[in-house]
């Protein structure tokens, strides 16, 4: 079973006097690029928050956010009202004016306002804990579900390179039937100037050295391991990743010991489906 590294979760919590919203994002990334938004007062829970999203999402580039919206009045800001009062005496001395004139002016001065730095609630902390982890839970249902549509193309590829790969295995003899005849060609004029039994001995080496035998069953071999990889419980990105490099050196020898045409456009094809491999590899957790 795989998870895409892309995925979005969401939570909401409805408190006596604010809502306060959580929003995770995850985008593909090769390690874990953490991103956080939330206002001052929860920025002494940071590391914690950090520590929650490291164990659980383990990598991509992550963005977390916590919204806060007031619903009643709750307010951190309040007039100091012996300093407003003492403004205002002194802009009497100074301009006439009506009371409503002085205030406005009043309240625009230094310290006219105090605001209260907030201390967390340990309760509605504890609430909002719970709703970072629902959020989380959210994305990686939705990295899962992102998971099972590549883990779907996956497999469409993988039995795509295996039928090539069956092709190529049947073309194999009419290479080779063709490596030998233009081998015997080039070295008919030459033949007599040779030993026969070193003529023999030189055919077979170069018929040997176009063999594709080890890369078929290796490159079968790797894409049985990356299927059964793509199910087992440890699966990832990168070990995924290691084996679609083992397939893709496979894959590149065949194409450079085949020396016959028809099998080279199929390692074409194979190559072609290995590459939109890798491409989605990258958004695998």
């Amino acid at each position: 079973m795989i998870y895409s590294m892309t995925g979005y979760g969401k939570s909401v919590l409805q408190l006596p006097t604010k809502k306060i919203t959580i929003e995770i994002k995850s985008l593909n990334s090769k390690s874990l690029d953490l991103n956080t938004r939330m206002p001052s007062i929860y920025r002494e829970k940071e590391l914690a928050i950090r520590k929650i999203l490291a164990d659980k999402l383990v990598r991509g580039k992550v963005d977390f956010s916590i919204y806060v919206e007031a619903t009643a009045e709750d307010t951190s800001t309040q007039i100091n009202t012996p300093v407003v009062k003492q403004y205002i005496e002194q802009l009497r001395q100074v301009v006439d004016g009506d009371e409503m004139d002085l205030l406005k002016m009043a309240v625009r001065f230094p310290d006219a306002l105090n605001t209260v730095r907030e201390e967390i609630d340990e309760t509605e902390w504890q609430a909002i804990e719970k709703e970072i982890n629902t959020a989380i839970n959210d994305l990686v249902n939705h990295r899962l579900n992102e998971g099972k549509v590549l883990e779907k193309d996956f497999n469409k590829r993988v039995i795509a390179i295996s039928n090539i790969l069956d092709d190529v295995i049947k073309m194999d003899p009419e290479r080779i039937e063709g490596v030998r005849e233009r081998l015997l060609k080039g070295v008919e004029e030459l033949r007599d100037k040779y030993d026969e039994n070193r003529f023999e001995q030189e055919l077979v080496y170069y018929i040997e050295k176009f063999d594709i035998t080890e890369e078929k069953v290796r490159l079968t071999n790797h894409l049985n391991y990356f299927t059964e990889s793509i199910n087992s419980k440890d699966s990832n990105g990168k070990k995924l990743g290691f084996i679609s490099q083992e397939m893709g050196r496979e894959i590149n020898t065949i194409g450079s010991k085949s020396n016959y045409a028809p099998m080279q456009q199929l390692v074409v094809q194979m190559k072609d489906e290995l590459e939109k491999i890798k491409e989605q590899l990258l958004n695998v957790l």
